[in-house]
């Protein structure tokens, strides 16, 4: 319907009968009942009050497409993201044929939940097995690259981050990080630094999560070292493994949650070993058919792996 009064909307809704609607975009809505130019402040409140009226009223569904800023937030005022029930993104590079919705908020449900969609010529089709795109060497020992077990929302996801360490050109040291957080990636580098002595202060530092998904969970953090330091060394991690630890200042291997999920997953990969925290040995179900390996420090787990 190429209509952007909401009231004429509303009338044409009612007429009809829809049971799922979709605006695009609330920037370019108006409301009689607010005031103000389309695309204010007060016209985006409004418009989406009055939206969420017609959604109870009417019982139907309805989403709302917003704009986002340069930074990759909601554009517009806050109270929008509190007004509706959920907010979802959709995001992914450029240069990329994937993108991934993410649940940010739920009213009824978990948040950090996730889907992946490939863009074909025939549209969106979603992406059911993501080992290949969050996977591309399952198989291969490659230097600077591990594998690790996060969880998104209610979901376990095995994903591959890979590390590139060169020497420094001109001695202006680089460190760039791609889907994993920037200030957790500098605080293991000084981690690295401090508890395993290494010298990483000449040297470039780059850290990307394969398939461009971007992670926040903790558990990431031992995987994230052994890339590092795989690539440091130029030695090759063992092959088909997998690590979950979060990585404490001291160089401790701190428990995780949920870690029987995670090494469901990663039997469901056809994994052989997974090197985990020690403290989390004790929450494990005997049931496991591959080889886990508890460690209590960092240091334990590079002995064990280049000893």
């Amino acid at each position: 319907m190429g209509e952007d009064n909401l009231e004429t909307v509303f009338d044409y809704i009612k007429e009809h009968g829809f049971k799922f609607i979709v605006i695009d975009s609330i920037q370019v809505v108006w409301s009689s009942r607010s005031e103000g130019p389309k695309g204010s402040v007060s016209q985006i409140k409004g418009s989406a009050d009055y939206l969420t009226q017609i959604a109870k009223s009417l019982n139907v569904v309805i989403f709302v497409v917003g704009h986002v800023t340069k930074e990759g937030v909601i554009a517009g005022p806050k109270l929008l993201e509190h007004i509706v029930d959920c907010v979802l993104y959709f995001e992914g590079e450029i240069l990329s044929n994937y993108r991934i919705l993410r649940a940010v908020k739920n009213r009824f449900g978990p948040t950090g939940d996730l889907a992946v969609f490939e863009m074909l010529s025939s549209g969106l089709k979603e992406v059911t097995k993501t080992a290949d795109l969050f996977l591309p060497h399952k198989d291969e020992a490659i230097s600077g690259s591990s594998v690790v077990c996060v969880i998104e929302g209610l979901r376990p996801l095995l994903i591959e981050l890979q590390s590139l360490v060169s020497k420094a050109s001109f001695g202006v040291v680089r460190r760039r990080s791609l889907g994993f957080d920037f200030n957790r990636f500098s605080l293991l580098i000084a981690i690295i630094e401090k508890r395993l002595k290494m010298s990483l202060s000449s040297e470039d530092v780059f850290l990307n999560v394969a398939g461009g998904i971007k992670i926040n969970d903790p558990a990431a953090d031992l995987g994230a070292v052994i890339a590092i330091i795989s690539s440091y060394k130029e030695k090759e991690p063992p092959v088909s493994s997998a690590f979950i630890a979060e990585v404490g200042l001291a160089g401790e291997l701190r428990r995780v949650a949920n870690i029987n999920l995670r090494l469901k997953e990663i039997e469901r990969a056809g994994f052989p070993r997974c090197f985990i925290p020690e403290s989390n040995l004790k929450e494990v179900d005997g049931k496991f058919k591959f080889k886990i390996e508890g460690f209590s420090s960092l240091k334990e787990v590079i002995d064990k792996i280049w000893r």
